[in-house]
């Protein structure tokens, strides 16, 4: 029998990106990653990850739900002990920070 490989930070990164690219903002018909609401996805030596994320804006009605939304998900992560979600608004958020292929969907390229 096959034991199952130990994780290591950049896979369970891997995974975390994964997993927020299925949460998508309902205002905006794109998923929180690439919509640049993840700020750092960080963990610990012991797989606690501390994911910093942010809103499109501070009055956001849906912020309480998909700071909720990012911990469930990514606590059913194989691997991943704990789960912090800090919302910040330091920097703003702003266009700049969606990823290429979203700015080209959005017809802002």
């Amino acid at each position: 029998m096959s034991k199952d490989p130990q994780p290591t930070k950049e896979t369970l990164t891997d995974a975390v990106i994964n997993c927020l690219r299925n949460i998508y903002n309902p205002e905006i018909p794109v998923n929180i990653y690439d919509l640049g609401l993840i700020y750092h996805i960080d963990f610990d030596d012991e797989f606690n990850l501390k994911l910093t994320m942010t809103m499109t804006a501070p009055n956001c009605p849906e912020a309480e739900f998909m700071v909720a939304e990012a911990k469930q998900m990514c606590e059913y992560i194989s691997g991943v002990k704990s789960v912090e979600v800090e919302l910040t608004f330091d920097p703003p958020w702003n266009p700049d920070t969606l990823s290429e292929e979203v700015k080209l969907e959005l017809g802002l390229l």
